[in-house]
């Protein structure tokens, strides 16, 4: 009876360690290797990049620059048109998407911290492309209220399947409290039409208290945001604060607990709740600690990788090197770190070509394209 119960308590054992194993990423190595190429030196500090339908490379500098990189890594002058920026400390020209329609209007929409006074805010602008200049530019959200300070602005853009744009925003580090407040834009994801204005199927449009353009909030800045290649699903990721940073998958109207719930602490080192289900917040579906500080985030779906079709990619500015992630459709399965200790990663991008880009964040900052290393 005795070797029964043992083969019986062994037995429950092993199949507890297998669930856990299959509900826990874990770390997993691909074995590809990779050939890293310079495209373009002397970036300051460039923040996003799109591929333009011809193959170049549209990228911004946060100190107010937007620039076109040809496909032999000829770096242009810097176009003319943009708006003045906030160019101090992580305030700057950030984020960038073309038209879903681009090839016919040539529409092109960034994000940057756009000062008043004393104050600044995260603002999305649109301008035509034509030649090396903006033309008809319109200012198409203004985060709400500007305020001082220089940390977290956000901020990417993203076109949802439907044509309307995700903007996604801090809260302003100082003002973490109003995050959980549905009256301003700090530390929320929010969601317009091309042209700014808010969709009826918002989820607090009939909230007379609430900032209609609102599509989830509780956060802390959101640096990182993609569409799922098979659901059609927004993904981003967040700074968390001493630890915690976060992969969530947005659903309207909910609240992801900032500052009220983290995986991390205060920089302070006054401890926060872990708890988010409990307190009435979303969990997160995946997070790091210690903090990786993730930045820019892709889906692959080309052909120079076919092992990594499918998978996520993440910048890591503290962490110095690029975080490949398996996931199916509402999970993380496993994690590598290529490029270890190599730079701070900004921004990530898959080419027409199907080889991967990378943006480092320095003042001599690069575009790298990863190749497939061939067998000697």
């Amino acid at each position: 009876m005795t070797r029964i119960l043992l083969i019986i308590k062994l037995f429950a054992l092993l199949t507890l360690s297998s669930l856990y194993f299959y509900s826990t990423a874990h770390a997993q190595s691909s074995q590809v290797k990779l050939n890293v190429h310079v495209l373009v030196k002397g970036l300051n500090h460039p923040w996003s990049m799109a591929f333009l339908p011809d193959g170049r490379i549209l990228l911004t500098e946060r100190i107010g620059q937007l620039r076109i990189v040809s496909a032999d890594g000829k770096l242009s002058e810097p176009i003319k048109g943009v708006p003045t920026v906030f160019a101090e400390d992580q305030g700057g020209l950030l984020g960038l998407a073309l038209d879903p329609d681009f090839s016919r209007n040539h529409l092109v929409y960034f994000s940057y911290a756009e000062p008043q006074a004393s104050v600044a805010g995260t603002a999305v602008a649109r301008a035509k492309l034509v030649d090396m200049a903006l033309e008809n530019l319109q200012v198409i959200f203004r985060q709400q209220p500007k305020t001082d300070g220089t940390k977290h602005f956000g901020s990417r853009l993203v076109f949802a399947l439907d044509g309307n744009l995700f903007v996604t925003l801090g809260e302003r580090f100082k003002y973490m409290e109003q995050a959980q407040q549905l009256d301003n834009h700090l530390g929320k994801l929010v969601r317009i039409r091309s042209d700014g204005s808010v969709p009826s199927d918002n989820p607090f449009v009939k909230d007379q208290k609430a900032k209609p353009e609102i599509w989830s909030y509780g956060h802390r800045n959101i640096q990182g945001a993609a569409i799922h290649p098979s659901t059609g699903e927004l993904w981003i990721h967040e700074h968390g604060p001493r630890g915690g940073d976060e992969i969530n998958i947005p659903k309207p109207g909910r609240n992801y607990g900032w500052p009220l719930a983290s995986y991390g602490i205060h920089y302070w080192m006054t401890p926060i709740k872990k708890e988010h289900a409990e307190q009435g917040f979303e969990e997160p579906i995946y997070y790091w600690t210690p903090s990786i500080a993730p930045s820019g985030m892709m889906f692959y779906k080309g052909t120079m990788f076919p092992e990594w079709k499918g998978n996520l990619f993440i910048g890591a500015l503290a962490g110095k090197h690029l975080v490949r992630l398996v996931v199916n459709e509402k999970n993380v399965i496993s994690e590598e770190k290529l490029l270890r200790d190599s730079a701070r990663i900004r921004d990530v991008a898959e080419g027409p070509d199907g080889a991967i880009y990378l943006l480092t964040d320095e003042e001599n900052g690069k575009l790298l394209k990863l190749t497939r290393a061939t067998a000697q």
